[in-house]
Parts: structure tokens; C-alpha cells; sequence
């Protein structure tokens, strides 16, 4: 029997079903968490053959032992994960200090965090990335900025998500930013880019193959939700761009990328770009070597009728999977901020569009800086009816 270790399956709250699958394929699942057992929900307790709770899973020489304790007891561990950005470095850590040889190790780790890192293997690939440097200080920064002009993008080098992401419009907000800089923090600026977020979403096997791909769309930046707490939307494509999958299976081959859930972010220019291409041309944003964060492995299940969690589990304990696709859709996701004075309320959306709900939920406070507090996420067989449902989702009484 393989022993996969899943590090923190309670959360995101919904990655239960990653365990659950893996151990209806016969591996014997062995969960590492913060949180206390008797505070896990039923149906991760039903998930895991074993769980080990440790005080921090921050304090690496505590999960050290969780691991050691696993591999004492069951035998050599044949798989660790936690599909999550957050721990991506620690799981790497852990699988070489273990000799866990299914996924990523230490020495991978610079290509696949470090934002200026990845360019390089983009460009290997023969997609366009935006310009960048390394900020050192105010005279590095402004001499950069005379080559690409304002606005620029700041965010940290290795960083998740779009946090401490911020777009500079000028020179005070240049010194704004430098005056607030964290020390020993190294940042990585670039210019700014004229388009939406498309992406390459897949479950890839041992060999470097799709197993499944999808991917989806983000009209809004997710720099300016968290920074303006604004509203959040984006949606599944109901079918992958003949050029996302290009670019997404090029930049699975130049990066290695071999038994992994992945989300690739690409932008998709919204006007032509001097440097980068043409209106509408595919451009690299930067690799996450997990899902999607959040709930869009729901939302994948629910655009394309099938189950992600199934076919990343049979990856795992088969490296192939039966698993079907059915019916494609569009899968919309709306976040809905507290405080703003919506024209439709909760009764009137569902009212509206109930026959398309397929979830509807309080957003953790965890993910609320980047998906907002309120989730609505329904189906659409086209994007007219998904774009009426947009309007309708995040119209105040103040835009009318």
C-alpha cells in the first residue's frame, strides 16, 4: 500500500476531498494539521487513515516529526502534498530530507516561486514576459521606470498570490512604496500590462502529460480587489483556447513539471502592447504548482461535468485515469463585498437564478482579501447569460 502524507487537509475546507479520493483508491492517507482532531470535519475524519495534529505547522521541526513519526510506523512515504502555494517550500524541504522522490525538491524550488526566476523558463518556452527588475532602491527604480514609464507593477519576488501586490502611478507613489518596504524582503518590479488573467489549469502525470486541462478567465485584477476590497469575479471557460493550451502544455514541458495540478496564469492583452505582442496574444504571468486556489476545483467539476479531485487521486495511485468529461458549461464565480449597497439582494439572486446555483457560501475569512465575503457560483450554457448574471450579481445602487 503507498503512504501519501497530505499536509493540511482541513484547509481550504473543500481539499478533504483530495484525501477522500486517494484513499478510495487503496493509499493509506496520513493527514498533518494545526487544527485538533475532535474540531476536523466528519468527512475528513472518514478521509484519513491517520492524523497527526501538531502545535504550528509554521515550526518545520515539529512537522519534521510528524513525518518521521509516519515513516516509522508505516514504512517509506511514497507521496507528499498539500496542493497549497502557502507550503510549497516546506513540502519541498520535507520530500528531500525524506527522500520522497514524486514531486518537487529544494533545488526546484528558485524556478517555480521566484517571479524573475520563472521568466527564463518562459522564455525558453518562446512566450513574451513583461519587463522587469529587481528594485534595490529609488535611483534603480526611477531608472527603470524612464524605460517602461509609469504605471509599474511591485509585488515580492517569491510571493503568493497577488499579496503585497501594488501598481505605482507615479513618483510619490514610487516613494510611498519604498518608505513602506519591509527590510529583507526582495521585490520585484514590472512594467505594467494592458490585458485580463487567462489560465492553463491541468493535472499532469509521470511522463509530463495531461491527464485533464481547463482553464479560466479573470476580467478583474485581483491586485485591485484586495486593494480597493472590491467585489471578485471569474469564470471557468467552457472550452480551453486552442493558444492557452499551447502555452500552458510549452510551459509544463521548459519547467519539468511532472505528476502535479497546476495553474498557470497567462495574460491575454487587451490592446497592443510595444515589446509584447499584438491585441488578444497570449503573454507568461507566472506558474503556481498547484490548483487554483480557493473553491475552483468545484467550479472545474461543475463546468466540465466530471471530478478533478478523482482524477488527480488516480494520478497518484495509477498515473492514468478513467475518469469522464461530460457536458461543458461556463462556471461563473462572483464574490460579493460586505457593506456595498447591492441592487439584488441574497432572496433576489437566488430567486433569479437558483436553477444555476451549484454553490452558495460565506467565503473564509482566509481567502476573503482576494474572493471577497459572499460566494455565489453558477452554470451557464452561454456567456451572454453569464455576463446578465454578472451584471446583475455585483450592480449597487450607486452605479445605476
Amino acid at each position: 500500500m503507498k503512504n501519501l502524507i497530505f499536509i493540511s487537509p482541513n484547509f481550504p475546507t473543500n481539499y478533504w476531498q483530495f484525501c477522500k479520493e486517494a484513499k478510495k483508491n487503496g493509499l493509506n492517507v496520513l493527514g498533518i494539521g494545526d487544527q485538533p482532531y475532535d474540531e476536523l470535519t466528519q468527512d475528513l475524519k472518514d478521509s484519513l487513515n491517520e492524523y497527526y495534529k501538531v502545535g504550528s505547522l509554521e515550526n518545520y521541526d515539529e512537522v519534521y516529526r510528524a513525518v518521521a513519526f509516519f515513516a516509522f510506523k508505516y514504512g517509506r512515504i511514497d507521496w507528499l502534498e498539500s496542493n497549497n502555494e502557502y507550503w510549497l517550500e516546506r513540502d519541498a524541504k520535507l520530500r528531500t530530507d525524506f527522500n520522497i522522490n514524486t514531486g518537487f525538491h529544494t533545488e526546484d524550488i528558485p524556478r517555480i516561486k521566484y517571479k524573475s526566476k520563472m521568466k527564463e523558463f518562459y522564455a525558453k518556452a518562446g512566450i513574451p514576459t513583461a519587463r522587469y527588475h529587481l528594485v534595490e532602491g529609488r535611483k534603480d527604480s526611477l531608472a527603470f521606470i524612464k524605460k517602461v514609464g509609469y504605471p509599474v507593477v511591485v509585488k515580492p519576488d517569491n510571493g503568493v498570490g497577488a499579496s503585497d501586490t501594488h501598481k505605482l502611478k507615479c513618483e510619490a507613489d514610487l516613494d510611498a512604496f519604498l518608505a513602506n518596504k519591509p527590510e529583507g524582503v526582495q521585490y520585484i518590479m514590472e512594467e505594467f500590462v494592458n490585458a485580463e488573467v487567462n489560465s492553463y489549469d491541468a493535472i499532469i502525470d509521470s511522463k509530463g502529460k495531461p491527464m485533464f486541462e481547463t482553464g479560466n478567465v479573470s476580467p478583474m485584477s485581483i491586485m485591485d480587489i484586495v486593494n480597493e476590497a472590491d467585489n471578485s469575479i471569474y469564470y471557468i471557460v467552457k472550452d480551453l483556447p486552442s493558444d492557452t493550451r499551447k502555452a500552458g502544455r510549452a510551459t509544463v514541458k521548459e519547467f519539468g513539471v511532472k505528476s502535479r495540478f497546476v495553474h498557470f496564469e497567462f495574460f491575454r492583452l487587451t490592446q497592443d502592447q510595444d515589446g509584447l505582442g499584438k491585441k488578444g496574444d497570449i503573454v507568461g504571468l507566472e506558474v503556481n504548482m498547484r490548483p487554483c486556489g480557493g473553491f475552483t476545483p468545484d467550479m472545474i467539476n461543475f463546468a466540465h461535468s466530471t471530478d478533478v479531485y478523482k482524477i488527480w487521486a488516480d494520478m497518484i495511485a495509477y498515473d492514468e485515469s478513467t475518469m469522464p468529461v461530460g457536458e461543458h458549461s461556463y462556471c461563473a464565480f462572483a464574490g460579493r463585498r460586505d457593506g456595498k449597497n447591492f441592487v439584488l439582494d441574497h432572496d433576489a439572486i437566488m430567486e433569479k437564478y437558483g436553477d444555476n446555483m451549484r454553490m452558495v457560501n460565506r467565503i473564509p475569512d482566509a481567502l476573503s482579501g482576494a474572493m471577497a465575503n459572499q460566494m455565489y457560483m453558477a452554470t451557464f450554457p452561454t456567456k451572454r447569460e453569464m455576463d446578465r448574471f454578472y451584471k446583475d450579481i455585483v450592480l449597487c445602487h450607486e452605479d445605476k
